[in-house]
């Protein structure tokens, strides 16, 4: 239990003194963060809940703005202390020894009565709150609680507190009541494990006598033998009945004597013994079994000395203390018992006679055999779907949520790369383009953790007109990577004048990269995904066939059922199971069909239809790009020539050609984007561009070729080339002429940061100062960002100790931001190391920490560094200003770029 004291609780305590509706993205984003942490934590610990209680308290605390926050988990009418942090030893001391009960004398009582989230805005002036002891230890004012709840009832309870009087607002609230039920995720992934586990032994258990009554019925169908086949029913019956000897007597009816036919564990003199003696059924134990149809037991021979039959006589002078008499019916008639026995005393368990009823009757084992046959199917599947659950729900994850998080971290970045302030018309476009694929990943999540959403069909649809070529080219551009990654070729087929479909966008979006994820998972390295597309009377059809391995006809309608893969799926691949059957219900729900045709080893083709818009005039058809139009109307009239280097893209891909031209056109450069590598090839010969940033798998001619061709070409040949790929061939591009070669995703510094060390890039010769940070938090990076970038900085930024050195040499900066709190180099052996470098040991560095400085290391800072700031309470104006401040004098020395 982490009971430490944070004093420092980190920049998110505070919000941001900067625009609204950057403070209210950042918090969602943090929100965002912390929720999906946790739910990773949670789905790597469900068996161990500590990992998920910790991740939990320590961001309900920051995010909730919090001094402490516990999780109290309800035990016997009781709320213990499970896990917290910001709270002494000295209040988990007294919370072990006096835990709250279940009663309204405390919040967490009362939330576990009401069942609700609520707060007491001040313990001291609440007349029922009834724990003084532990507000005078730590001294709590506000206290807010929220029900952690597995089938409506409360297992514990989430609490944060302030010791200060300052109720939590409503949607301090709501984030608590999401983190408790998280919490009681965890709880009640525990219990599912466990439940499992029990199921795992019962089956394991079960498994081992369906074994041995295989093996009696191998035995019984196989052999001719008696002896034999008696020789195993005794041999199986022992082993699994824990007993360490046993034998198989039959009656004579005539005579009323029963006769050893086999015995194991028992000594040749002993067995001999046992067939000499006179074992009458109304005379002996075995004979009381057979007599009134049951086992019959004795736990301790000894007990009954003086009054041993003849049978009982030989085995307790042999040793044996404890012994069990199972009858041996067929047909209704009794025709013998089974024996087994134990050399120390002890009653035998009812699960040990039953089990050996089982043997001694053969007619039962037919019975019994077929009963837990059965049992054993369907705890089969029901384990193989848990034990699947936990790993492919991992790796589906990691699979479907890539794709929207390229688009959400691509376009974040856009917007915080010096676009704050007033929305104009492309930024609100962004935001929305970042809002859709947010609610994309949310519906992804939700269809997979919500299994009962999707065994139910409940889904809403939100229709709209929309193009399905733009939807088609979104999908393509999902599952683009992991096609280049196998060589798969993508191609389209699509007529011209389809016309805008009315449905669901974001579902229809979903069925697509579905069944394009699939095409591209089952398709062989070196094969081809189709596309097509048909206007049928008022529907348009859509059809994904690849060349991939096909589906058995016995699995074209099993694998659109929950959790199934089909035969295809013998190798391993990712997904859920779920994405087929999502498609099928989300186009029926359209009024659309879904269909397959496949044959193994050539392939499949998976189809759907959604209807067409038909009120709507010919001219939506062309469902023109509202950024494209918008830009079309600020076009009127002249406009003044645009003076800036111009760089060519060439890229096919849309989002990745539109992020390329932002980060390019935010360095000063003009840009022109071709989307083929012949065309492009003829772009770099006509306009003779400053750079070139080219893509390798380009349609009509690769980016290799085009790059050997301008290195070829004596009038481009200077040319630099930056490839930006996906293709993780960095020797093979500097081979042919590159000028430096990144790997996508590239982030905004690491492609400015190449242009700037092939191209001279405008920004730095318009006046801007430069300031380098070293920080590996991103949130800090992102506020130093959002203070400089409106005062004419331009901000480099890394996250690593090691690599400022180089950023520093390269750009001769104005002024050095240093964290003091790195996991590779603390702060202080990069400040040294600045200073004892004569490139850097003029250049003003200022401390941006979280730290709080002890005396002595203040004084190890004096007269090293400018002035020190925390990120707990950094003020952006203050923080731009006084940068301006330390690096004018500089500045007018004209040596560092100020």
């Amino acid at each position: 239990m982490d009971t430490t004291r944070d004093a420092e609780r980190g920049e998110s305590l505070s919000p941001g003194s900067g625009d609204g509706v950057t403070d209210e993205h950042r918090e969602v984003r943090r929100q965002l963060a912390a929720t999906s942490e946790i739910l990773a934590i949670l789905a790597a610990s469900s068996s161990a809940p500590d990992d998920v209680f910790g991740a939990i308290v320590e961001r309900a605390r920051v995010l909730c703005h919090a001094d402490a926050a516990q999780i109290h988990l309800l035990r016997d009418d009781h709320f213990r202390l499970t896990r917290a942090v910001g709270v002494s030893a000295e209040l988990v001391d007294l919370s072990e020894v006096e835990p709250s009960p279940l009663d309204r004398n405390s919040l967490v009582g009362r939330v576990g009565l009401d069942h609700t989230t609520q707060q007491i805005h001040d313990v001291l002036a609440d007349p029922e709150y009834d724990r003084p002891d532990f507000q005078r230890i730590e001294g709590y004012r506000t206290i807010l609680g929220a029900p952690m709840l597995v089938d409506d009832e409360v297992v514990g309870v989430l609490s944060v507190w302030r010791t200060t009087v300052s109720p939590f607002d409503d949607r301090i609230c709501a984030l608590l009541t999401t983190f408790a039920a998280q919490g009681a995720l965890a709880v009640r992934n525990v219990e599912l494990m466990r439940a499992l586990e029990a199921r795992s032994a019962e089956l394991a258990r079960r498994v081992d006598q369906l074994e041995a009554l295989s093996e009696v019925g191998d035995a019984v169908s196989s052999s001719l033998d008696a002896d034999e086949v008696l020789a195993t029913i005794v041999n199986v019956a022992v082993e699994l009945s824990g007993t360490s000897g046993g034998s198989l007597v039959d009656l004579d009816e005539d005579s009323g004597l029963f006769s050893v036919r086999t015995a194991t564990g028992t000594s040749a003199e002993v067995l001999q013994a046992l067939r000499d003696s006179r074992i009458h059924i109304d005379e002996t134990l075995i004979g009381q079994a057979c007599r009134e149809g049951r086992p019959i037991q004795v736990a301790d021979l000894s007990t009954i000395e003086e009054n041993l039959d003849p049978h009982l006589s030989i085995l307790y002078t042999a040793g044996w203390r404890s012994v069990v008499a199972v009858p041996l019916v067929r047909s209704g008639k009794t025709v013998g018992a089974l024996v087994v026995r134990r050399k120390i005393p002890g009653e035998f368990s009812e699960e040990t006679c039953e089990l050996l009823e089982a043997f001694a009757n053969q007619s039962a084992i037919a019975l019994t055999n077929a009963r837990i046959h059965r049992q054993l199917e369907v705890q089969s599947a029901e384990l193989a779907e848990a034990s699947r659950h936990k790993s492919e729900f991992l790796a589906s994850m990691s699979h479907e949520l890539r794709t929207p998080l390229n688009a959400v971290i691509g376009f974040s970045e856009v917007l915080l790369e010096r676009m704050f302030g007033d929305l104009n018309e492309r930024q609100e476009d962004y935001l929305r383009d970042i809002l859709t694929s947010g609610r994309h990943l949310l519906d992804l999540l939700n269809d997979v953790l919500d299994l009962s959403k999707v065994e139910a069909g409940q889904m809403e649809l939100d229709r709209t007109d929309f193009s399905m070529e733009d939807c088609i080219a979104y999908a393509l551009s999902m599952v683009r990577e992991r096609a280049v990654e196998h060589r798969v070729t993508l191609r389209t087929e699509l007529p011209e004048g389809l016309g805008p479909v009315n449905a669901d966008e974001l579902r229809i979006k979903q069925v697509l990269l579905n069944l394009l994820s699939n095409a591209v998972k089952f398709t062989p390295d070196g094969g081809t995904v189709v596309v097509g597309a048909t206007r049928r009377h008022d529907s348009l059809e859509v059809t994904v066939s690849d060349t991939g391995v096909g589906i058995a006809a016995a699995d074209q309608e099993r694998i659109f059922d929950s959790f199934q893969q089909g035969s295809r799926a013998a190798r391993k691949v990712e997904g859920t199971g779920l994405g087929l059957t999502l498609t099928r219900r989300i186009v029926e729900l359209h009024g659309g069909h879904v269909w397959l045709r496949s044959e193994l080893g050539h392939g499949s083709t998976f189809g759907f239809t959604v209807p067409l818009v038909r009120s709507r005039s010919e001219a939506v058809a062309t469902s023109r790009d509202p950024r494209a139009q918008a830009d079309e109307e600020q076009s009127d009239g002249p406009a003044p020539p645009d003076e800036r280097p111009l760089a060519v893209i060439i890229e096919d891909d849309p989002s990745s050609s539109e992020l390329l031209s932002l980060h390019l056109g935010a360095a000063g450069l003009r840009t022109l984007v071709v989307s083929d590598g012949r065309s492009g090839l003829q772009a770099v010969r006509d306009e003779h561009p400053e750079v070139v940033v080219l893509d390798i798998h380009l349609p009509e001619m690769d980016g290799w070729d085009v790059l050997t061709e301008i290195k070829s070409d004596p009038l481009v040949a200077a040319t630099p080339v930056v490839v930006v790929s996906v293709l993780p061939d960095r020797s093979r591009g500097m081979a042919l002429g590159a000028s430096d070669y990144l790997v996508k995703p590239v982030a905004r510094d690491e492609l400015v940061d190449a242009l700037r060390r092939v191209v001279p890039l405008p920004t730095e010769e318009s006046g801007r100062r430069v300031a380098v940070l070293v920080d590996d938090d991103p949130s800090a990076l992102e506020l130093a960002r959002l203070a400089l970038d409106p005062a004419g900085w331009t901000l480099l930024t890394c996250t690593r100790a090691e690599q400022v050195f180089t950023l520093v040499r390269e750009s001769r900066p104005s002024v050095v931001l240093v964290d003091l709190l790195m996991p590779d180099m603390d702060g202080f052996e990069v400040i040294d190391r600045l200073r004892s470098d004569p490139v850097s040991a003029s250049v003003p560095i200022v401390v941006l920490t979280s730290k709080t400085l002890t005396p002595a290391e203040r004084r190890t800072l004096e007269g090293r560094i400018e002035f020190v700031t925390s990120k707990n309470a950094v003020d952006l104006g203050l923080l731009a200003t006084r940068l301006s401040e330390v690096t004018v004098p500089r500045g007018a020395a004209g040596g560092d770029g100020a």
